[in-house]
């Protein structure tokens, strides 16, 4: 199953509107969004996966702040949250559960968050994540659709998690780079989504499952605009090129290729193993920012001030046609 057989499952559901209805199933976007006043609206979103590191308080945080992650890219302040757990009682501990629950509340007062609930099942694989529920003006609400032609793109954070991911179950990454990628999966977009706020974007969404390239040509659909993004520029750690030139990739990564490559024209001789890095499903990965050209400079500054140091800007949004990308 690969990203179009998920979006054609949701277009498949009965259409269900609400005039205060301002993103949900009709226009699919990071979060739900849906206004209570004129000057109030929720932000609901969910998300667990299996473990991704050795570490059960590692894996809580970084589940904790993927979670949390939809909310920022929205511009959003999130505010209560639930557990949502499966456990194989069977065969692990039940010490393990509670050190990934720290972990996870952890996160959660990092980031002012409430715990609220949750909910847990038997099960025989282990996941874990939250449901999160935020709140924002409607009026300072960043969607993924807003993207216009001249902006500049900005990224927060270094591609690659997903292959290095991939080399630590194969035995092939050391503990000083897992440590690495721990540290930017559990950084909560937190800062980066209130800089954007600050200085007036006009598109974001977050890089996770689908890749850069699967988020930004969704992002670019979503604006009916197109995109050109300098691989050059974009950061990713420099590991990941040879663990993917050793075939030491997820299985997400070829389904998000094969589904996303269509839209894709590479302008540049690039080798696929530096190619899979724009296709890697990233787990708790940056924000993909479209900006005004002329404020992008300005966001991107304040971003490395608040110690963002990875942010840079990879491109641009053209005109047409829409949703294509060129990588040059």
């Amino acid at each position: 199953m690969g990203p179009g057989d998920l979006n054609q499952a949701l277009c498949d559901l009965p259409e269900m509107s609400d005039p205060n209805l301002i993103l949900g199933l009709a226009s699919p976007d990071d979060a739900g969004v849906y206004k209570l006043t004129d000057d109030l609206a929720i932000i609901q979103t969910i998300d667990y996966f299996t473990p991704i590191v050795d570490d059960p308080y590692d894996f809580g945080q970084i589940a904790a702040a993927n979670s949390l992650s939809d909310v920022y890219a929205k511009g959003g302040r999130p505010l209560t949250a639930m557990n949502v757990v499966c456990f194989p009682t069977k065969t692990l501990d039940i010490s393990v559960l509670k050190t990934i629950l720290r972990g996870g509340v952890d996160k959660m007062m990092e980031a002012g968050v409430l715990l609220v609930g949750g909910h847990s099942v038997d099960d025989v694989e282990l996941k874990y994540g939250l449901s999160v529920t935020g709140v924002i003006h409607p009026d300072r609400l960043v969607t993924s659709a807003g993207a216009r032609p001249g902006d500049k793109l900005i990224l927060t954070k270094p591609l690659g998690t997903g292959i290095i991911s991939t080399a630590l179950k194969g035995g092939a990454a050391d503990g000083g780079l897992v440590a690495k990628i721990t540290r930017y999966m559990a950084t909560l977009n937190k800062k980066a989504s209130e800089l954007m706020q600050e200085v007036g974007v006009n598109a974001c969404t977050d890089v996770t499952g689908f890749g850069l390239l699967g988020h930004a040509a969704q992002l670019a659909e979503n604006s009916r605009a197109s995109m050109e993004l300098r691989f050059s520029s974009v950061p990713y750690f420099p590991e990941v090129a040879e663990f993917s030139r050793r075939g030491l990739c997820p299985a997400g990564l070829s389904r998000n290729k094969d589904f996303y490559s269509p839209r894709v024209r590479f302008a540049v001789d690039l080798p696929e193993h530096l190619r899979d890095t724009l296709f890697d499903p990233q787990t708790s990965g940056g924000l993909l920012i479209s900006v005004a050209a002329a404020k992008a400079d300005l966001l991107l500054s304040k971003l490395r001030q608040a110690g963002i140091a990875d942010a840079a800007i990879i491109g641009e949004i053209g005109s047409q046609p829409a949703g294509a990308i060129t990588v040059t």
